[in-house]
This record gives structure tokens, C-alpha cells and sequence, in this order.
């Protein structure tokens, strides 16, 4: 699967919002794992595991999620499984239907566009800036990115090479310091893969890799007006390969006797 269609957790640290300090007047006192926090980090793991089964390929658009079977497998409440069902449906990766239950979600075309055109907005943005900004040992970093996806690329480990073309892309946003933007790629790319699941990328990991040496190679060189070209080009590359364009059945074709 292409790095531009792959995505969700990456395998990083997931950011999660940083609570605020106590005031400096109260006195600290030791903390004890609540009931809720237990349960928060119940749901939390039913969340990650689904999506991190979707971006290996595991679950496929339009599989059944049965409650049951994951309380059972998670050894928790239905309560907590529908909590984290509940959550990855405003993710949309999972939909959830009256009367038949949760399903992970299949994305439509149009929908399968609008995703493309919003990460190629903010990839955009995101090159020209670090561009700009980067550091020598940033640019080390991405090299070191690169070796090991040339390493999963030549392995027969689909799962890791997904997860480490996929995270190229939120390194970059991770290097400029800005979490809202890691996350919403983080989500992107998780959608992404849901795509590539439904409309079967031709875009090899060999061709992501080529074009991931481009852009870290302009990165080096810093030409901001290459980076990004490079880096659209490469979405678009991927979105190309993607066949979204609607199937005109011939039915004669199909139905003909002779034809058979």
C-alpha cells in the first residue's frame, strides 16, 4: 500500500491532550487508579487495536463488528466496547447502523476524493513550512526514516511497511512541533487506508519509497518550491492509481451467450 494511503496510529506516541497543572498552593497528594480511568483505558485499546487491524489490512471495509465477540476478546463490558464503537464512528472509520450494528466503514468516492484533496491542502502547507525550518539533524532523522523503510520494503512484513511509509507523513507535520496537525494527518491517514482497502492502490511501496527519497532529498537541498511539487505529485500519483472512477457494466457484453 502506497505511504499516502496508510496511516491511523502510526506506531508513534498517539497525542493525547496534556491536562493542566495543579495549582503550585494545593498539596499533592498520591493519585489512585479510578474505576474510570480503567475503563477509559479499556475503551482506548478497543480503539487503537481496531484501528491498527484496519491499517494491516486485518479488518476489511464492511466487516461486522460484533459487540459480543469483542467484549469477550477484550474480557470487557459491552458498555465499554459500544463507548469505543461510539468513538471510532466520529472518526469514521466505523459506522453504525439501527437494528444491524457497528461496521467498519466503507468510504465512497466522493469521499475517497475530499480526503485527497484536503491532505494534499495541508501537505502542501506543511512541506513549504518545514522546508523552510528544518534542521541538519531533522534531515538526518528522515534519512534514517527512509533506511528503515527501505528494509520493510525489501521484507516480506506488509504491516510494518504500511506502518512506516504511512508515518513519513506524520513525522514531517511531528517536526514542526505541531500536534493538531500530526493528529489530523494521523486521522487522514487512517481514512486512507480504509480507501485502499476499497479501491485497490496499484501504487507499489517500491514507487512510495522512490518518491519519499525525492522529497527528503529537496528537503536536504532546501528548495521549498521542489518539496512541494514533489510531495503533490506524489498524492497525486497515488490518488491516480486508485480506481475511482465509476464501472460502466456493458450488459449485452455481460449477459450475452455468446460472449461467454
Amino acid at each position: 500500500m502506497s505511504s499516502a494511503l496508510t496511516g491511523g496510529r502510526t506506531g508513534r506516541k498517539v497525542i493525547q491532550p496534556v491536562a493542566a497543572s495543579a495549582r503550585a498552593s494545593r498539596v499533592t497528594r498520591p493519585r489512585m487508579s479510578s474505576g474510570k480511568d480503567a475503563a477509559s483505558g479499556s475503551t482506548q485499546r478497543i480503539v487503537e487495536s481496531i484501528t491498527a487491524a484496519v491499517i494491516a489490512r486485518r479488518l476489511m471495509p464492511g466487516t461486522k463488528l460484533s459487540e459480543q465477540k469483542i467484549a469477550d476478546i477484550f474480557k470487557v463490558s459491552r458498555t465499554l466496547v459500544r463507548q469505543a464503537l461510539n468513538q471510532l464512528s466520529r472518526d469514521r472509520l466505523v459506522v453504525l447502523e439501527p437494528a444491524r450494528g457497528a461496521f467498519v466503514a466503507s468510504p465512497s468516492v466522493e469521499e475517497a476524493r475530499q480526503v485527497f484533496e484536503v491532505r494534499q491542502i495541508l501537505e502542501a502547507a506543511l512541506t513549504r513550512r518545514l522546508c523552510a525550518v528544518i534542521t541538519d539533524a531533522q534531515v538526518a532523522e528522515l534519512h534514517r526514516h527512509l533506511q528503515a523503510e527501505r528494509a520493510a520494503v525489501a521484507s516480506t512484513d506488509v504491516p510494518g511497511r504500511t506502518r512506516l511509509l504511512a508515518d513519513f507523513h506524520v513525522v514531517l507535520a511531528q517536526m514542526l512541533g505541531n500536534d493538531v496537525l500530526a493528529q489530523l494527518l494521523t486521522d487522514l491517514l487512517t481514512r486512507s487506508s480504509l480507501i485502499a482497502l476499497m479501491y485497490q492502490s496499484s501504487h507499489s511501496a517500491e514507487a512510495s519509497l522512490a518518491e519519499h527519497v525525492a522529497i527528503v532529498d529537496a528537503f536536504e537541498r532546501r528548495d521549498a518550491k521542489a518539496a512541494v511539487r514533489l510531495t503533490l505529485e506524489h498524492l497525486e500519483h497515488v490518488e491516480q492509481n486508485l480506481h475511482l472512477r465509476p464501472h460502466d457494466t456493458d450488459l449485452a457484453q455481460v449477459l450475452n451467450p455468446a460472449c461467454k
